[in-house]
């Protein structure tokens, strides 16, 4: 059975850092596309980073520069570390696979407010 858990959400302040993380199983994760999603409340889910199975990655505009996507194969595990953070990444955030198959996770709640 193919499961996504993501955790580390949270309420954190203006210019602070969160972790999330994104516990895989059920499939070969190693060989999968894995990206972070987000939906903030009444907008559009976007893609927030990707990284392929080669590593290569890509962000959104939005976060270049503050959030930093990554894997550990080993653990079956996918992470973005966001820092500075601002009231617009207040979200939904959701952990996506993707090869011949897409799996979603089922989110985690992060706010960013004062």
């Amino acid at each position: 059975q193919v499961q996504l858990v993501e955790s580390g959400g949270g309420l954190v302040q203006p210019g602070g850092s969160l972790r999330l993380s994104c516990a895989a199983s059920g499939f070969t994760f190693s060989r999968f596309t894995m990206s972070w999603y987000r939906q903030g409340q009444e907008k559009e889910r976007e893609l927030v980073a990707r990284i392929t199975s080669v590593y290569g990655t890509d962000y959104a505009d939005s976060v270049k520069g503050r959030f930093t996507i990554s894997r550990d194969n080993s653990k079956n595990t996918l992470y973005l570390q966001m820092s500075s953070l601002k009231p617009e990444d207040t979200a939904v955030y959701y952990c996506y696979a993707y090869r011949q198959y897409e799996y979603w996770g089922r989110g985690t709640q992060v706010t960013v407010s004062s």
